[in-house]
């Protein structure tokens, strides 16, 4: 690991006494305004990180974790975190766990919190909505090292783990397409993520290869959020060509969408065949019950836990990594089946 700024390189940079930084950087009502801008920014340019944890130590190692996820009333997230956390406590690794609620500005927060917070490491599954990631360059810089994990992006040295969704999406459209149906609607959330564009694109080689039309009715982009799924019912049931099958990236989105689907007087799996992703117990809950694509969240949470922690420990260079991919299942059940 790089050797870390701290307040005597900053003083000695801004030629001013340490104490001046240090208070500075304490918002000390003694410094005047202009100072402790010109110290800040000088303190954001190079990367210098409050290390909060590890102050007191000699070896700079905190022995803690910081995990970002977009939301923690997620079953799916629930499991991963369940697995990295399981990992780290059999190792004596704390973890730091936040939740960006699907906005950038709230995963840039908690990334700078993370890092003054004098973490090891950073596991982190991405916002809906992030598209500028120079957040982590900090990490980056200083060799803190950073798995994504689910939603994930291409950052240099920076591994990832997930299921191969290409694979996955073009699995739900094809079982769709064994059971009769010619006419499928995808139910997708933000196609900026990695993930739900790749499920499109399976789910769309599924129907190219046997040659059903691709339309305006195929694809539908959505939050997944429940709240608003009667624009989504009211564009299944004003299709001018009957949709016989639907695909959904989320199994609770999947549930809702059957839910109102027979409140419209829609029968499923007679009039509209199912899919969704996930393997949440909502699945099993729903009547129909529902067909869905298991995603091993608990296993993805174990591996990204053991992979960061090796790492760490030096028996393992995870940066040399590019990308671990999981398998995945289809499980049929009664909302697509004849």
């Amino acid at each position: 690991m790089s050797r870390k700024i701290t307040i005597y390189d900053l003083a000695q940079m801004l030629n001013v006494s340490p104490a001046t930084v240090s208070r500075s950087l304490n918002d000390h009502h003694s410094i005047s305004d202009a100072t402790k801008k010109r110290i800040l920014e000088k303190a954001e340019e190079v990367g210098y990180r409050t290390n909060k944890f590890a102050a007191n130590l000699s070896n700079q190692k905190s022995n803690t974790i910081g995990v970002i996820v977009p939301r923690l009333n997620s079953y799916f997230m629930s499991t991963v975190l369940a697995g990295i956390e399981q990992v780290a406590n059999e190792v004596g690794y704390n973890l730091i766990i936040s939740q960006s609620l699907e906005s950038e500005e709230k995963e840039k927060i908690n990334t700078r919190t993370l890092l003054d917070s004098g973490v090891d490491a950073l596991l982190i599954s991405l916002a809906n909505d992030s598209k500028d990631y120079k957040h982590f360059e900090h990490f980056i810089t200083h060799k803190i090292p950073i798995l994504f994990f689910d939603r994930v992006i291409d950052l240099p040295h920076c591994p990832k783990i997930l299921i191969d969704n290409l694979s996955a999406g073009y699995e739900a459209g094809k079982h769709l397409i064994e059971q009769g149906c010619a006419n499928l609607l995808h139910i997708s959330g933000n196609l900026k993520r990695k993930l739900y564009e790749d499920r499109y694109k399976g789910f769309k080689n599924a129907l190219l290869e046997h040659q059903l039309e691709i339309n305006d009715y195929t694809l539908i982009e959505t939050d997944l959020d429940p709240k608003n799924i009667q624009s989504v019912i009211k564009i299944i049931t004003g299709s001018p060509k009957k949709i016989d099958g639907i695909f959904v990236a989320s199994d609770n989105y999947a549930a809702n969408c059957i839910k109102e689907l027979k409140k419209a007087g829609i029968r499923v799996p007679q009039d509209i065949k199912v899919v969704g992703f996930n393997n949440d117990p909502v699945s099993e809950i729903i009547s129909p019950n529902l067909t869905t694509i298991n995603y091993p969240g608990h296993k993805m949470g174990v591996l990204a836990g053991e992979s960061i922690i090796a790492h760490l420990k030096g028996s393992i260079n995870l940066q040399s990594t590019n990308t671990i991919l999981l398998r995945h299942q289809l499980i049929i059940r009664e909302s697509s089946s004849n």
